[in-house]
């Protein structure tokens, strides 16, 4: 393997080892309330979208199929943290939207989770280390090909 390689290869085995142990230990933390980690996800991708969402956005935001999004949309709405609204856009389509119920959810648990991000990302790392980690990814994330990456892309512009 040429130097270029074993470098690319390193450090995307560190990298995803260190998405993955740091993603598990917010996984097994007692932040979510009674949700799991992908309805939270769901919650937080409506969280800056008063009109809502289509299902289909929502599935590409938070990385699921249409129907596992829909089985997930349905737990919530049965919930009352979200509801469906007509499009204004068009008439056969619902948008999904956040309840008063689930923005307060939302935020509560969001503040939980927030905190436990800042814990680990500041206990081994420097504030120029996360900019730096923080420009980096988005380097990847821009230079990435793909319908899926530029889902990606589009979610993180509405969140800045």
């Amino acid at each position: 393997m040429t130097s270029d390689a074993r470098l690319a290869n390193e450090a995307w085995e560190a990298y995803y080892r260190a998405q993955a142990t740091i993603g598990n230990e917010f996984a097994e933390a007692d932040i979510w309330e009674d949700l799991l980690t992908r309805e939270y996800a769901v919650l937080y991708a409506l969280s800056t979208e008063l009109d809502g969402l289509r299902i289909t956005q929502l599935g590409e935001d938070v990385l699921l199929t249409q129907p596992g999004m829909s089985r997930l949309i349905a737990r919530l709405e049965a919930r009352g943290l979200v509801e469906r609204a007509d499009d204004a856009d068009d008439a056969r389509a619902k948008r999904i939207r956040l309840t008063d119920a689930g923005r307060d959810t939302q935020r509560r648990v969001g503040r939980n989770f927030a905190g436990r991000i800042t814990q680990a990302m500041t206990r081994a790392l420097t504030p120029q280390q996360l900019e730096t980690l923080r420009d980096l990814s988005l380097a990847l994330l821009a230079g990435a090909s793909g319908p899926k990456a530029a889902v990606q892309q589009r979610a993180l512009e509405r969140k800045q």
